[in-house]
């Protein structure tokens, strides 16, 4: 078997040698997510057994058998698009126009990553579907808003990965969990089909192991799309000469926060761009960090408003705390202060302009310092504002950036620098980026060898003060109840077929439809995929008491040979719902579009 994680032309070099198929390349997708045992990576996962079968008929195109996670603000039609926020959740009925290109390139979509609730924030925990681990140390805040494609892109699980990126979501998770992260020009990646933060500065973002890579898909997802009137007839281009002529951050803008390992490693990373022949010229950023200003603090952060003006208005409760106090700052501007902000932005772009016309680039730390889950909770904004130093003014100026691992800290942690060029330059930026990603000598950059591949993962058990829970329906990691399982501390132990003796039915009722599982006799049902969640008998006892009736809990039979307590139904209760067994699965009937 082919060694993972590879890159795009690895995965081409494996199919055509016949060392691997695509159906084997799902299979080890699928392992690895197992092993890596994050629930909170995904929202939704699609099951395996469809994405095999779709493998074997993909269409010929430059993304033919790859495996691609989508954020869940980008619609995949069969599935929820929640923006981390389950009661704005609603089944997609069709793609958006980047998944569109995504399948005609012949990708394959394997499901829908977690991210800071509506795109808001650059920390990655604002969600009610947990918070991602980040992969270089779970100390970390793992970035975002695009916290689970980053995750999914450096965990090795996929090779590329759709992100947006409106105030620095497609850079900092990338620098975080030290993979690449492209920002593209506004409008070259069309952004129907995807739920707006910003819908003036939103664009979709790509996630891969080395800057080629994101650019191979970005090339494939890019051109003009009559139906965005936010789309840009752009031409993609193609990677060429290095530039040369690199802005860097003068003295006075060169913050770090009294992060002498940060600053250390954002210093080795401009002596690579040296050695790689560039002249570097020290830049003030004072105009740059004005404009970055007017995201939150100016009259942008209406756009958000009217993004979710329903649900806000309606349910604001429905919204994460941090979320809802960030979009309300809207109700303290006029329609005048959004002309006052619009001009104000006008004046620093041409401020900004003569930069450009003596650089080629400009390079800056990606984040001034990693920031800590622990710094994040006695503080859930202040270290979300930081990490936004250099990324916040790129889409308002109409930039384009390219987010790449740097030199590693002299204690190890993330380090990543930013590339920024004028819209249209993506192309010269991959030339730039992978020139300094590659400068230690490794085809994964200055920061190390590949990943390992993922370890087989072995049948996970609960400890002897947990009491297994078995979960079939919407308390499956991903879906919109998994919230109150990992708010009791729950843990996912693993996925696991019932014996086939089950029947699964859709009940009958007002709002989301419901699961209810009943066990009957032998030869007359089917295999039922669940997942096994450990709680303590404290934690079992609060939430067994919540659950309504006609469910209760009870003792089910597994395909592994175990026997743990879990949810059921009363007979009487399934009289008049839909008998769902064919699907296999509460997961696989809501991909069918049925669960709306």
């Amino acid at each position: 078997m082919t060694d993972f994680p590879l890159t795009l032309a690895q995965y081409r070099e494996a199919y055509a040698s016949g060392a691997l198929t695509p159906a084997q390349a799902v299979r080890e997708v699928y392992r690895r997510i197992a092993a890596l045992a994050d629930p909170a990576v995904f929202i939704t996962l699609r099951p395996e057994a469809e994405v095999a079968a779709e493998a074997d008929t993909l269409p010929a195109g430059p993304l033919h058998g790859i495996p691609v996670a989508v954020k869940d603000n980008i619609a995949v039609a069969g599935l929820p698009t929640t923006c981390a926020c389950p009661d704005y959740g609603s089944v997609a009925t069709e793609d958006a126009t980047v998944v569109a290109r995504l399948r005609q390139a012949g990708a394959l979509v394997i499901g829908k990553t977690n991210l800071d609730q509506f795109a808001t924030g650059l920390v990655g925990v604002r969600s009610p579907y947990g918070v991602p681990r980040n992969t270089l140390d779970p100390a970390l805040v793992p970035g975002g808003s695009s916290s689970g494609s980053a995750v999914a892109v450096a965990a090795g699980l996929v090779p590329l990965a759709l992100g947006t990126d409106t105030a620095g979501s497609g850079r900092v998770p990338a620098g975080l969990n030290n993979i690449v992260g492209l920002k593209p020009t506004l409008g070259a990646l069309s952004t129907r089909g995807v739920v707006p933060a910003c819908r003036t500065l939103d664009c979709v973002s790509v996630f891969a192991l080395t800057a080629a890579d994101a650019f191979e898909g970005f090339s494939a997802l890019a051109g003009f799309d009559a139906a965005d009137p936010f789309s840009r007839a752009l031409p993609a281009g193609r990677p060429g000469e290095v530039p040369t002529r690199i802005g860097v951050p003068d003295a006075e803008s060169r913050l770090f926060f009294g992060d002498r390992h940060a600053e250390a490693a954002f210093d080795a990373s401009l002596a690579d761009l040296e050695a790689l022949g560039a002249t570097l010229v020290p830049v003030d950023l004072t105009p740059f960090f004005a404009a970055a200003a007017l995201l939150y603090d100016g009259p942008w952060v209406a756009e958000r408003w009217e993004a979710i003006r329903g649900l806000i208005t309606e349910r604001p409760e429905a919204l994460h705390p941090v979320t809802r106090a960030i979009t309300e700052r809207a109700t303290a501007f006029s329609a005048a202060d959004a002309f006052v902000g619009r001009y104000r932005l006008a004046e620093l772009h041409r401020a900004t302009e003569p930069v450009w016309q003596r650089l080629d680039a400009l390079c800056v730390p990606t984040f001034p310092r990693p920031q800590t889950l622990a710094g994040l909770a006695a503080d859930p904004v202040g270290p979300n504002a930081e990490l936004g130093t250099y990324t916040n003014f790129v889409n308002l100026l109409d930039l384009c950036a390219l987010a790449v691992p740097g030199h590693p800290r002299a204690d190890g942690g993330p380090a990543g620098v930013t590339l920024i060029a004028p819209a249209g330059r993506d192309a010269a930026l991959i030339s730039l980026g992978d020139a300094l990603h590659c400068a230690g000598g490794t085809p994964m950059g200055a920061t190390g060898a590949p990943l390992p591949p993922a370890p087989e993962p072995a049948p996970a058990r609960a400890r002897g003060d947990e009491i297994e829970l078995v979960v079939v329906g919407a308390h499956l990691s991903g879906l919109p109840l998994n919230g109150e399982l990992t708010a009791l501390g729950a843990r996912l132990l693993r996925a696991v077929e019932t014996a086939p003796d089950y029947r699964l039915y859709a009940l009958p009722g007002a709002g989301p439809r419901r699961p209810g599982l009943v066990r009957v006799a032998a030869g007359t049902g089917t295999a039922i995929a669940t997942e096994v969640w450990a709680l303590t008998p404290e934690a079992f006892g609060r939430f067994v008491a919540a659950i309504p009736a006609p469910l209760g809990i009870g003792t089910l039979r597994l395909a592994d040979g175990t026997a743990p307590k879990g949810f059921l139904c009363e007979p009487e209760g399934v009289r008049e719902a839909e008998d769902v067994s064919r699907h296999g699965g509460w997961r696989a009937y809501l991909a069918a579009g049925r669960g709306a």
